[in-house]
C-alpha cells in the first residue's frame, strides 16, 4: 500500500467574504462526506489548520534558519487542511480523495485537493 498526502486548499479572500449563512450552508454539507471518506478505512489521519496569522516560514539564509511571515508563496490559495490516505496507486488515491468535501463542494471559494505520493521515515527507519 502506498501513502498519499492530500492538501486541501481554499481562497482566503473568497472564504472570508462568505456570509454566516453561506458559510453554514457550505460546512453543513461536510460531515456526511467526511464520514464517507473515513468509512473507506484508507484514511490514516485528517487535520484542519488554524491560526492563519500565526503561520511562519523557516528558510535557510547564510547557513542559518531565518523565520519570516508565511507561508506566502505568491498565490491566493492557502492550505487549510490535510489528510493522509493509503491506496494501491494514484488512480485509487484519486477515487478515495474524491470523497473529501473539498473535491465536490466549495468551488466558489477555491476548495481543491492536491494529492502527493510520499515515503516517510520514523526514527531513521522505513515506515
Amino acid at each position: 500500500m502506498k501513502k498519499f498526502l492530500c492538501l486541501g486548499y481554499y481562497d482566503v479572500e473568497k472564504f472570508a467574504a462568505l456570509s454566516p449563512e453561506a458559510m453554514e450552508a457550505l460546512v453543513s454539507q461536510c460531515p456526511p462526506r467526511d464520514a464517507d471518506l473515513r468509512a473507506t478505512g484508507r484514511m490514516i489521519f485528517a487535520a484542519s489548520l488554524s491560526g492563519l496569522h500565526e503561520r511562519v516560514c523557516l528558510r535557510p539564509r547564510n547557513g542559518k534558519p531565518v523565520v519570516t511571515d508565511g507561508p506566502y508563496a505568491e498565490a491566493k490559495e492557502m492550505v487549510g487542511g490535510l489528510f493522509m490516505i493509503e491506496a494501491e496507486d494514484i488512480t485509487e488515491a484519486i477515487a478515495i480523495a474524491s470523497r473529501h468535501p473539498a473535491a465536490e463542494l466549495g468551488e466558489d471559494v477555491g476548495w481543491g485537493i492536491e494529492i502527493l505520493p510520499f515515503e516517510y521515515y520514523i526514527s531513521g527507519q522505513d515506515a
